[in-house]
C-alpha cells in the first residue's frame, strides 16, 4: 500500500484508507468503501497501520502505548484499541420499533447519524458501530459490528414480512 503524506492527513490512491493527525483526536485512522465487504475493510485497516507505523518509526517515533490503558491516541471514550468499527444501514421499520434501542443495547452496539457523532439519522440510515473498546481484541469488536448489524437486518425483515422480533439476550461487554 503506497500512502501519500501530507503535512496532517494520509491517504493511499483509492481514498480508502485515510490518516488524519490532531485533528478531534491525536490520531485518527480510517478505512472504509462502500459494500459491507467488513473483512476487506479490517484487512486494509491493518495493512495500512503497518505501513503508518513503519514511517512513523523510520523517523524515530512510535505510537504511545499502555499495558493498562492500550494506545493512547484517541480521545478517552476511545481508550483501548481505539477502534470503532461502523457500517451504514437502513433501517425504516426497526428505526421506529420501540425496541429498537434496547436491541442496539444488547448487542452492545450504538446508533449516530451517518455524519459522525451528534448528527441526526436522515432518511432511517444509521452509521451503526461497536459501543465498546475497551476488553476485547480489533477482530473481537470488528465481529460484534458483523454480528449485530446481521441481526438488525434480520429484523428489519422480518417487520418488513410482518413478522414478530424479539430482543436478543444481553451479551457480555467483556468476553
Amino acid at each position: 500500500m503506497h500512502i501519500f503524506t501530507g503535512q496532517r492527513h494520509w491517504h493511499n490512491n483509492e481514498k480508502t484508507f485515510l490518516v488524519w493527525v490532531n485533528e478531534e483526536d491525536h490520531t485518527r485512522v480510517i478505512s472504509m468503501e462502500k459494500g459491507g465487504n467488513m473483512k476487506r475493510v479490517f484487512e486494509r485497516f491493518c495493512k495500512g497501520l503497518q505501513e503508518v507505523e513503519r514511517l512513523i518509526q523510520e523517523k524515530g517515533w512510535e505510537f504511545m502505548w499502555n499495558e493498562h490503558l492500550g494506545y493512547i491516541l484517541t480521545c478517552p471514550s476511545n481508550l483501548g484499541t481505539g477502534l470503532r468499527a461502523g457500517v451504514h444501514v437502513t433501517l425504516p421499520r426497526l428505526s421506529k420499533d420501540p425496541r429498537f434501542p434496547k436491541i442496539l443495547d444488547n448487542l452492545r452496539l450504538q446508533k449516530r447519524g451517518t455524519g459522525g457523532v451528534d448528527t441526526a439519522a436522515v432518511g432511517n440510515t444509521f452509521d451503526i458501530s461497536n459501543l465498546d473498546r475497551l476488553g476485547q481484541s480489533e477482530v473481537q469488536l470488528v465481529q460484534t459490528v458483523i454480528d449485530g448489524v446481521n441481526y438488525l437486518i434480520e429484523c428489519e425483515k422480518k417487520l418488513e414480512r410482518g413478522q414478530d422480533i424479539k430482543i436478543p439476550a444481553p451479551i457480555s461487554q467483556f468476553k
